[in-house]
């Protein structure tokens, strides 16, 4: 329910669906329409049975938090290289930085808020890798 901004959701009657990625659901949290689109929030999930495909992309957003809630995820950054998240992790993926998933377990559930609430991924050729100090 949201009334002028506020908003409140409840996993009891949490509904997941299909989204950017075909081997993730989302739970939309509500907060993209209460923030008049400036942010969003979702729960995502591992889908059973869909093939998992980790393709170099980045996001035009202005901030991307990621909080991994259960199970693990691994990312490949670019200038970072490889990076596992476990429940508890967090990590600020800076606007526009290159990545791609590695692998997670069949039971990752994360937090994402993103801002803008509408922001576009575009793929790109690869991830560069982490430079030598």
């Amino acid at each position: 329910m949201s009334v002028s901004g506020f908003v409140v959701t409840h996993a009891a009657q949490a509904t997941f669906e299909r989204g950017l990625r075909s081997f993730f659901e989302y739970r939309d949290l509500g907060i993209r329409q209460a923030t008049g689109g400036r942010v969003v929030a979702h729960v995502i999930r591992a889908a059973d049975g869909e093939a998992f495909s980790g393709q170099p992309h980045l996001h035009e957003t202005t901030f991307q938090l990621v909080y991994v809630l259960k199970g693990w995820i691994e990312f490949e950054y670019e200038g970072q290289g490889l990076v596992r998240l476990e429940a508890g992790s967090c990590v600020h993926q800076p606007p526009g930085i290159r990545h791609r998933e590695v692998g997670h377990s069949p039971d990752v559930e994360l937090l994402e808020v993103v801002m803008p609430g509408e922001f576009a991924t575009v793929e790109v050729p690869s991830v560069e890798p982490a430079r030598a100090a």
